[in-house]
């Protein structure tokens, strides 16, 4: 389990924390928590081939594909998604 908290941690710091100013401890709740949706929710992880821990695996892709991006946290993560 440490291994998996250090990495969690890892990617907190290198992704968020060292890009952006927190002011005090209510903002790094706020900005912790957005993070942390992002990461379980829209973030692709390589040990699940590509797909979100709380999402089911993606099907396959077609031609005609079209995507979004949105931006979170002011532009530090974008997370996208398959417009239909």
């Amino acid at each position: 389990m440490n291994a998996i908290t250090e990495r969690w941690v890892g990617s907190v710091r290198r992704e968020l924390l060292d890009r952006i100013l927190i002011m005090n401890a209510r903002h790094l709740r706020k900005v912790l928590a957005k993070y942390e949706i992002h990461f379980n929710n829209h973030r692709p992880h390589r040990a699940l081939n590509h797909a979100s821990p709380l999402r089911p695996l993606p099907g396959p892709a077609t031609t005609d594909v079209k995507i979004t991006r949105r931006d979170r946290l002011g532009g530090r993560l974008h997370e996208y998604a398959q417009v239909a």
